[in-house]
């Protein structure tokens, strides 16, 4: 300490460390709950310096602090599985808006405050709020409260552009200038407005990696935040989120064969009409919990493709059961989980850890479609866009060119669905009227639980 690093200092190096070690951590399964408890370590010991190299009231900020810790503690614990993208997707605005107001508070007049730092607190400023108002309406598309669909006007792109233009300019002002209070206002109008119009034009089925993004532009935000008021801490925390935001976005965007510009500005599925076209055509062919049982008992080699509709039927843990019940039987089980499937990035990964599914029984598309024709059945729940085979034949499919897990080359397909709705991407699926395939119609936690029953009264 006698060299100059203070104990603050000290503490600071410290939680950086700490930071780096848990995302470390989060890499692998195993230890990626103990990667959680690190990184939230870091997080509490990264406030404490702050407050003990400011010199604050610790009584104020200890309340607020507290109400805090309450409201994430009670979502954590509260929230369904089915509603955890929306959580997140509120959790990445929240941290934007948090950006917005360090860089407000730099940038009010007649503070003494560099001219770097000005810069950077205007960046976190227009970062933050486009962070912020993305996620707002990441989370009314995710949960409902608004369109699915793209929303898309004429002149939207020029629009966003002068917008975007328009704040860079103020945002100029508001550095160079020490007494201009009018300015922050409307600097902070302009970044929320370009949120906006940002996520208003992406399509329901771009959601997870417009989440991803949304994070990394929160982590952008908090760096920039960081540097504003010469924090290590958070210019490393920031910087970390932010780069590895970037990284999830890139392997989403390879995962769906686009590239990031295609999905903030292409306007996906905006002309997309689920109503017609040749998808439909077909016979449907339904089957019940006893045939399925038959089908499941004589396969050797089966796939389990987890989606969305799994969430909301929070059919995990009956599907860990019947899984259960197939390996018993000699069958070899495996789970096949596309990297967009679900509302988030990793959605069904995290469903399938909470029932407590083992790591090694999981696979990506490329581990299984070369040998798909050896699956005697693949059992497809609540997924839709995802094994729509119009991605890999039909030119004319909004989906075309997406990677898909190829379930209609199995010898049987099992989709369990409550109904014949397209998916999120409101893209009927040919998948459905395919000669092999079976729909088994009905709640898919009952329905596996049905299942699994036959094989347990067997």
């Amino acid at each position: 300490m006698s060299d100059g690093v203070t104990p603050t200092g000290a503490l600071e190096i410290a939680s950086c460390v700490m930071f780096l070690v848990g995302l470390k951590l989060m890499g692998k399964q195993a230890t990626a709950k103990l990667g959680n408890v690190v990184s939230a370590a870091a997080m509490l010991l990264a406030v404490v310096v702050a407050l003990l190299a400011t010199g604050v009231d610790f009584a104020v900020i200890s309340v607020t602090v507290l109400i805090g810790a309450l409201i994430g503690g009670f979502a954590a614990v509260r929230v369904k599985m089915t509603a955890m993208p929306e959580l997140v997707a509120l959790f990445n605005g929240s941290g934007g808006l948090a950006s917005l107001a360090v860089g407000l508070i730099e940038l009010l007049p007649d503070r003494e405050v560099a001219l770097t730092s000005r810069i950077t607190a205007s960046a976190a400023v227009i970062i933050g709020g486009i962070a912020f108002s993305g996620s707002i309406i990441a989370f009314g598309k995710l949960s409902g409260k608004i369109n699915t669909k793209p929303i898309v006007f004429p002149f939207q792109l020029t629009i966003s552009a002068i917008s975007v233009i328009a704040a860079l300019v103020i945002a100029g002002f508001s550095v160079a200038s020490d007494s201009a209070f009018w300015l922050l206002p409307v600097l902070t109008v302009l970044a929320i407005w370009v949120g906006v119009l940002s996520v208003i034009r992406i399509g329901g089925g771009d959601m997870p990696v417009v989440v991803s993004l949304l994070n990394s532009y929160s982590g952008v935000a908090a760096a920039f935040a960081g540097l504003a008021l010469h924090s290590p801490v958070l210019i490393v925390a920031g910087t970390l989120v932010g780069a590895s935001g970037l990284m999830l976005t890139n392997a989403m965007c390879k995962a769906m064969n686009r590239s990031i510009s295609n999905v903030l500005f292409a306007g996906f599925g905006s002309a997309v009409d689920s109503g017609t076209g040749a998808q439909q055509t077909g016979e449907v062919k339904p089957i019940n919990p006893q045939d399925t049982y038959a089908l499941l008992e004589a396969a050797r080699s089966v796939i389990i493709v987890p989606g969305y509709g799994m969430a909301v039927a929070q059919a995990q843990h009956a599907v860990k059961e019947l899984a259960a019940h197939l390996i018993e039987n000699g069958t070899n089980v495996n789970f096949v989980i596309h990297p967009v499937a679900g509302r988030m990035p990793g959605h069904m990964n995290v469903l399938l850890a909470e029932a407590g599914i083992e790591y090694e029984q999981l696979a990506e598309p490329d581990d299984v479609n070369p040998t798909m024709e050896t699956i005697d059945v693949a059992l497809v729940i609540g997924a839709n866009d995802v094994v729509n085979p119009d991605a890999r034949d039909e030119q004319s499919s909004p989906l075309y060119g997406m990677p898909i897990i190829e379930v209609d080359r199995a010898s049987t397909v099992v989709v369990l669905k409550r109904s014949m709705s397209t998916g999120f991407a409101g893209v009927q699926n040919s998948l459905f009227f395919r000669n092999n395939t079976r729909m088994l119609f009905g709640d898919a936690q009952k329905s596996i639980a049905e299942v699994a029953g036959e094989f347990a009264a067997d």
